[in-house]
């Protein structure tokens, strides 16, 4: 039974990982364009969650309309948090960036819970299919859903940044953002897009995360912040492959630290190997060697 037991953990640990990948796409989009962290992303995605909440609670909507209330939410309350936080500072500010971003993140998570006061609240279920069973092994529908869409838009996002005219400009800003001024190419649209496109890609991800768990609590704007961080510097900064890889690495490591050594030691264990991978390979496992060529997602992409 250890051999299936592990199996089983393994898979759990994959489906539930996929859910880090996403998020850690959109923290390694905007880390590779800005060079800059945004602590407000996860209360980014709380907002547009608990805007497609607010609507199925108050009038029943379906989860089509939801999605689509979740993503534009998310990218508008993106855009405000670009301009308010990103936008005034200069390339040399980035710690106010970052500072500003956190006094963000602190204003949309109060406003979020100001709209839905109660601290856990129902959301569309993503399937109510019965778990699949191969063999010993089970597998929930949903859970599989939610990693063929993240490997779907990870696929997505790198066809965009390597085949794309906006992905051909986004990997000049990331590059040499003072050259791409000079031929032509609108900066700080450019950022502008970046930073809408990973809060969509994030709203996305809260909206299968919230689906899969069929509920939503005032805990959400934390915990996707953290796992996203965690997820993007495991697996490389400002790599999308990295992002995918730390994902789904955080995720199964999660699953066989809470069957052998509990929930209490979980988080404890993901946060020493994020430790220990850092001390040894300062821009992730498929990041740069060096943190000043971290930012060059379009090359690796």
């Amino acid at each position: 039974m250890a051999a299936v037991d592990l199996a089983q953990n393994t898979l759990d640990g994959l489906m539930i990982g996929s859910s880090y990948a996403l998020l850690a796409i959109g923290f390694t989009l905007i880390f590779g364009v800005m060079r800059r962290l945004n602590l407000a992303y996860g209360p980014t995605i709380m907002a547009g969650v608990y805007l497609g909440t607010a609507a199925f609670i108050s009038f029943g909507a379906p989860s089509l309309v939801v999605l689509a209330i979740v993503i534009i939410g998310a990218s508008l309350v993106g855009l405000y948090v670009e301009r308010l936080c990103f936008r005034p500072f200069g390339e040399a500010a980035r710690t106010a960036s970052m500072v500003a971003s956190f006094a963000l993140w602190m204003q949309i998570e109060e406003a979020a819970m100001h709209m839905l006061p109660q601290h856990m609240n129902p959301f569309p279920p993503l399937l109510a299919a019965s778990p699949l069973e191969i063999g010993p092994l089970m597998l929930r529908a949903d859970h599989l859903i939610m990693l063929a869409a993240t490997l779907l838009l990870a696929g997505a996002v790198t066809y965009l940044l390597a085949r794309t005219k906006l992905g051909l400009a986004i990997r000049a800003v990331i590059d040499q953002p003072r050259a791409a001024a000079i031929v032509g190419i609108h900066v700080e649209r450019i950022m502008m897009l970046t930073f809408v496109l990973a809060s969509a890609i994030g709203g996305f991800a809260g909206f299968l995360i919230a689906a899969t768990d069929a509920q939503v609590t005032a805990m959400m704007g934390m915990w996707a912040t953290t796992k996203g961080l965690v997820a993007m510097m495991l697996g490389g900064l400002g790599s999308v492959k990295g992002a995918i890889a730390g994902g789904l690495l955080l995720g199964v490591l999660e699953a066989h630290a809470q069957w052998f050594l509990g929930p209490q030691v979980r988080d404890m264990v993901a946060w020493g190997l994020l430790f220990v991978i850092l001390a040894f390979w300062p821009g992730g496992l498929m990041g740069a060697k060096a943190l000043d060529r971290t930012m060059a997602v379009g090359r690796r992409v």
